[in-house]
């Protein structure tokens, strides 16, 4: 069974699997109250203003994706059921083949993060094997907003570190998933570390953590409330 993270306030938010929303239903005996109604109106204002422009970033492999090059000396035995795709990248005047699996529920997941947050694709691998990839997740349905590869990325100690201050300069409005703590480095504060996956076809892990995003999103600054996930409080 999963655990719930965080609860979302439970007098704003409505889980669906098509949509998300906040709702702004009034009493409608109050109707004739004017200072009940801009109260409740400015009340409204101020929750919407942390509802709206946070900032997501998503790691790529092992996070939403796992990939094997065909030829290689990997070995992947793999559910029929997970979804995949032969992936072709042209690299150093080579072609290269992968077989990339999505992680299961990694469609449901995007498809729900996107109606909260801007997303942001941030992979320590390059543009030329990672594009077509983001485009497979995507499938023109505008879900994901950005995307830096290993050359945005600051090599410190032999890791690739991932500066989300590149996708959201305002530190308090954006997060990093990511299954590297290493990735972690430059903004610990901002980090939620998720467990790395390969092939195991009842994942739930993305799905795990959408209550945990559900609330972020309401929030003044993530970090006070990922300081109280890491010190075990919620």
């Amino acid at each position: 069974m999963r655990r719930k993270l965080i609860e979302a306030p439970k007098s704003t938010t409505s889980y669906s699997t098509s949509t998300s929303h906040v709702s702004l239903a009034t009493d409608p005996k109050r109707g004739n109250d004017t200072k009940s109604t801009h109260a409740s109106k400015a009340s409204n204002k101020v929750a919407l203003q942390y509802y709206k422009g946070k900032t997501l970033v998503l790691d790529l492999d092992e996070t939403l994706v796992h990939s094997v090059r065909l030829g290689s000396e990997d070995t992947l035995q793999v559910s029929k059921s997970i979804k995949h795709k032969k992936i072709e990248v042209q690299h150093d005047r080579q072609s290269l083949l992968y077989e990339v699996y999505k992680r299961p529920h990694a469609d449901f997941f995007l498809k729900t993060i996107s109606q909260w947050y801007k997303v942001v694709i941030f992979t320590a691998s390059m543009a030329e094997y990672a594009n077509p990839v983001i485009d497979w997740l995507d499938q023109d349905q505008n879900l994901i907003s950005q995307r830096y590869f290993r050359q945005a990325c600051v090599l410190s100690n032999g890791n690739f570190v991932k500066d989300i201050s590149l996708a959201e300069p305002d530190l308090a409005k954006v997060c990093l998933v990511d299954n590297s703590p290493a990735a972690f480095e430059l903004f610990q504060e901002n980090g939620i570390s998720l467990p790395g996956w390969i092939s195991n076809p009842n994942d739930e892990c993305l799905l795990d953590l959408l209550p945990l995003l559900d609330a972020l999103r309401f929030t003044a600054d993530v970090r006070s409330i990922l300081k109280l996930r890491r010190m075990g409080a919620v």
